[in-house]
């Protein structure tokens, strides 16, 4: 299958996610980009960011693809739950559009499918699509996604016990076996260059790293509790 060449270019690479959540200090466009900026430097191969104050920020201070998303709730599909989100992040300089590949409903009543069919339509973009499962792996390939990811793969209904705190490895082996030659990039609870490592020999396209790397305070609160414990 035919891979577009922004999507070859992250392969074997790390992409980083660089998001701070509501009423936190960091939460700041000129701050994330700043960020962003430190990250390319340290070899990131791509940002992946929220919002579109931070997707135009961080463009305009990088030189890596920007993977853009916009949450909106914390319940059900948040990850650019409608058109106008994922049409919005296109305009706001993203490279590629993050959405929720999840069958669930959708806030303006259009499929996944619909909301893939429609945002090409618009827009000439690469779309990354969410998963959760491997069923969400096989929806986003069939319906023409440029990319998989296993964002929500920890956030299923019912957690899978034999998942620990790293990343979904099973479904990263499950999914390249499935689709090889696919891109399927791994993403949630990448906490540890180990982690990263991992991930790539189950087979991940790419890895993305977030609260490792970006997010101070969780950070912070894990030096703690190993200090205290």
């Amino acid at each position: 299958m035919a891979v577009n060449p922004l999507v070859q270019s992250l392969k074997g690479k790390l992409i980083v996610s660089v998001q701070a959540y509501p009423g936190e200090p960091m939460r700041h466009p000129e701050t994330m980009a700043q960020i962003a900026r430190a990250c390319e430097l340290g070899g990131a191969a791509a940002i992946r960011c929220q919002g579109l104050s931070d997707i135009a920020a961080i463009k305009g201070r990088v030189e890596i693809p920007i993977i853009g998303l916009w949450k909106e709730g914390h319940d059900g599909v948040y990850i650019t739950p409608t058109l106008r989100h994922a049409v919005a992040c296109v305009n706001a300089g993203a490279d590629v559009v993050a959405i929720d590949a999840t069958d669930r409903p959708r806030p303006d009543g259009r499929t996944f499918e619909e909301t893939v069919r429609d945002l090409r339509a618009q827009c000439e973009t690469i779309v990354m699509a969410d998963c959760m499962t491997i069923e969400d792996i096989r929806r986003g390939v069939a319906c023409g996604c440029d990319i998989a990811s296993t964002t929500l793969s920890h956030k299923k209904p019912a957690i899978d016990t034999t998942l620990d705190d790293g990343p979904d490895l099973a479904l990263l082996a499950e999914a390249a076996k499935e689709f090889p030659g696919f891109p399927v990039i791994c993403e949630g609870h990448v906490h540890t260059p180990a982690d990263a490592r991992a991930a790539i020999d189950a087979g991940a396209w790419a890895v993305v790293s977030g609260t490792a790397i970006t997010h101070p305070t969780s950070i912070t609160s894990w030096f703690k509790a190993a200090i205290e414990a």
